[in-house]
């Protein structure tokens, strides 16, 4: 899968997060890698992620099951790579879904969720994470917390299990 967006939206971070539960709690193999633009914030960000039961002997994705596009710029970027069949999911409020692409595309309204219902963008990433994870069982829910638990400072830890919790739930209502 290829997660990408801009700086600054945690999308690497949420990758890391993803292949760290993979591998710690689900007894999977992982690889991530990631790349960016050359700004500090606001640039182009990518992050590849293989998530499998056996040895993973290419690290980079050249056609993802999943694609995830926070940014109108990903968005046409990256859209054309989707494996067919694959699943497409985009942010309703940053991303205008344009190209027919032989995907499931799902664009739905994750970061003005967060604000609604948290109220900081610092966790938009990690709702997308549970967004993702309800679309589409990667890791068990408990796997990504025990990862937050270690990762991010116990003042944060409560909003960042809201923030995974209302994603799993936008995600688990459009779940095929």
């Amino acid at each position: 899968m290829v997660f990408s967006g801009s700086g600054g939206q945690g999308v690497i971070t949420a990758a890391i997060i993803l292949a760290e539960a993979a591998v710690l709690y689900e007894n999977l193999t992982a690889v991530q890698a990631q790349s960016y633009g050359p700004e500090a914030r606001g640039g182009a960000t990518r992050s590849d992620i293989i998530i499998a039961d056996s040895p993973i002997y290419f690290p980079k994705v050249t056609q993802p099951n999943i694609l995830v596009c926070l940014t109108q710029q990903a968005y046409a970027g990256f859209s054309p790579i989707i494996r067919p069949g694959g699943m497409l999911l985009t942010d309703s409020r940053y991303v205008k879904t344009e190209k027919k692409v032989e995907a499931r595309q799902l664009s739905l309204p994750m970061y003005d969720t967060v604000m609604e219902k948290i109220g900081k963008p610092i966790v938009f990433n990690i709702f997308m994470l549970g967004t993702l994870i309800g679309l589409s069982p990667l890791v068990r829910p408990e796997s990504i917390m025990k990862v937050l638990e270690k990762q991010i400072p116990a003042a944060f830890l409560e909003m960042n299990k809201k923030a995974l919790d209302l994603g799993l739930e936008l995600g688990g209502t459009y779940r095929q």
